[in-house]
C-alpha cells in the first residue's frame, strides 16, 4: 500500500510510529523553577551524535491543565534534565509515570520510585534505573504542526555526565542481556532486548 500522511490511510490505526520502531524511551526527569520535580517518558527519543554526545527528544502536545507539558517548561526554564534509561524490570513504573497527572502530583511518588541526586545537574535521577544521562539544554526547535492545539518541539541536550550500574558491565562493556533496554513499538506495544548478535563492518 501507499498513502500520503496528509490523507486517510484506511488502516485501523496510524502506522507511522509502528514503522519507525523500536524506539528507545527517554525517561526524563526535570526540575521546575520552584523546585518541584517532574518525571515523564518520551518515545520520540534517541542519540544524535557521540562527540560531544547529543540526545534528541520530541515533546508534543500540551498539559491537560493548559500550557506546555511540564518537561518542556522545566527544561527551558532550568536548561537541565536527566535521561533515565528504562530496563524491562521498570516497564510498569515507567508506564505509571506516563499518566497525565495534575501538576501538584510528584510522578516519582506516584510510581513508587526513588530520587537519587545527580552529579553535575540539579534534577534528580531515578535510582532504580541502570543508566542515566545527565544533560544540559543545547537548543529547542519548534516543529511544524497540522493541529493548532498541538505544539511539536524537538529538544536537543548535550550529555555532560553518564552513570552506568556496575551490574550491567561485563568485560568492560555493557551487557545488553543484563541491561534489557525497553523500547516502544507502534500502538500500545513495547519490546525489550533479549537476543543480541554482532556484525563487523565490511573491510574495503
Amino acid at each position: 500500500m501507499f498513502y500520503k500522511p496528509s490523507e486517510p490511510h484506511g488502516l485501523k490505526h496510524g502506522p507511522f510510529k509502528a514503522i519507525v520502531a523500536p524506539r528507545p524511551i527517554g525517561w526524563i526527569s526535570t526540575l521546575a523553577a520552584d523546585g518541584s520535580v517532574n518525571l515523564a517518558p518520551f518515545s520520540f527519543f534517541n542519540a544524535m551524535s557521540e562527540n560531544p554526545p547529543i540526545v534528541a527528544m520530541g515533546i508534543n502536545g500540551s498539559h491537560t491543565e493548559g500550557g506546555a507539558k511540564d518537561s518542556l517548561d522545566n527544561i527551558e526554564a532550568t536548561k537541565e534534565f536527566v535521561c533515565n534509561m528504562v530496563s524491562y524490570s521498570l516497564h510498569e513504573k515507567m508506564n505509571l509515570s506516563s499518566a497525565m497527572l495534575p501538576r501538584s502530583i510528584d510522578e516519582f511518588d506516584y510510581a513508587g520510585l526513588t530520587k537519587e541526586p545527580s552529579t553535575l545537574v540539579k534534577p534528580p535521577r531515578v535510582k532504580e534505573s541502570l543508566a542515566h544521562l545527565e544533560c544540559v539544554l543545547h537548543k529547542t526547535i519548534n516543529l511544524p504542526s497540522h493541529n493548532p492545539k498541538v505544539v511539536n518541539t524537538m529538544v536537543l541536550g548535550e550529555v555532560v555526565g553518564i552513570h552506568i550500574s556496575d551490574e550491567i558491565i561485563v568485560d568492560g562493556m555493557i551487557d545488553m542481556k543484563k541491561y534489557q533496554p525497553l523500547a516502544r513499538l507502534g500502538y500500545m506495544d513495547y519490546c525489550h532486548v533479549e537476543d543480541v548478535f554482532s556484525m563487523n563492518r565490511p573491510v574495503v
